[in-house]
């Protein structure tokens, strides 16, 4: 019976990995596919085509835009990353009933959907100067991404034994060298699933950046490769191709923090 239900286990992940493969492999044989090439998507051509990675670069102002995006994805991972922890810190070690309260609100900003507020959004963003400005579009990332981000850090610090915060204060530490010096350096794990969360969240948005970064210079990679297609005409190679260039510096940073993820993803949902 054992043996049974593992092997239903064992292929239920391999359907799961097929599925999340497929679109990565579809991704990876148009962008080296030539625009007259009909041949059918599931087929990886016998060459490779890479005009379609030049083109894409050219066209789409691609070094203009990944600047974009690493100014905008490390201020706003670093500012979420600094406010989110030392928020979390006084709602994990004391639970007094207006902590509660804070953390409540926090969690209950999950559910509201970003969209749902574009309007007054929009309307405040241009009323203090926002728009087509990387400052302004790092508030909102900061501001839509602390909610889960507290979340997370609160639930982790309360694994952590009280200890160490008593055993630090007696040895005269205050508390902000305490939560640098001693508690900081444990949250190794649960920081690297927030930068993972969060930047992979800030480095893939489109719903933002398509109305706050307008500016030929300011936009980001989706919106850039957006400009591909048009009412009369589309380009699936370029696509696909800046698509493949702008998904690589997530995969890097997956790949070197990916063993802090599951277990900091983990840890930090078992109290929140």
């Amino acid at each position: 019976m054992r043996n049974k239900r593992s092997a239903w286990l064992t292929s239920l992940s391999l359907v799961i990995c097929l599925i999340h493969i497929l679109p990565f492999y579809i991704l990876l044989t148009t962008s080296f596919k030539a625009a007259d090439d009909l041949s059918s998507k599931w087929v990886m051509p016998g060459y490779l085509f890479l005009d379609n990675f030049s083109s894409a670069w050219r066209e789409a102002n691609m070094m203009s835009a990944f600047r974009s995006n690493l100014i905008v994805t490390a201020v706003s991972v670093v500012l979420i990353i600094i406010i989110g922890s030392i928020a979390a810190y006084p709602l994990a070690r004391y639970q007094t009933r207006w902590n509660q309260f804070v953390y409540a609100v926090f969690v209950s900003a999950l559910i509201v959907p970003p969209l749902t507020i574009l309007v007054p959004l929009y309307k405040f963003m241009v009323d203090i100067g926002g728009m087509n400005q990387y400052w302004g579009i790092i508030l909102l990332f900061v501001t839509f991404n602390l909610p889960m981000t507290i979340f997370l850090y609160t639930g982790f610090i309360s694994t952590i034994p009280r200890e160490l915060d008593e055993a630090a204060m007696i040895d005269g530490a205050g508390r902000f060298e305490l939560f640098y010096r001693i508690l900081l350096p444990l949250l190794k794990p649960i920081t690297a699933t927030v930068i993972i969360l969060t930047g992979v969240a800030v480095w893939n948005d489109y719903q933002f950046s398509v109305f706050f970064l307008q500016h030929p210079h300011t936009r980001t990679i989706t919106v850039a490769l957006a400009s591909f297609f048009g009412q009369y005409n589309s380009n699936i190679g370029w696509v696909a191709a800046g698509s493949l260039m702008g998904a690589l510096p997530m995969i890097v940073l997956y790949l070197f923090l990916q063993r802090y993820f599951i277990s900091g993803l983990a840890s930090g949902a078992i109290k929140g």
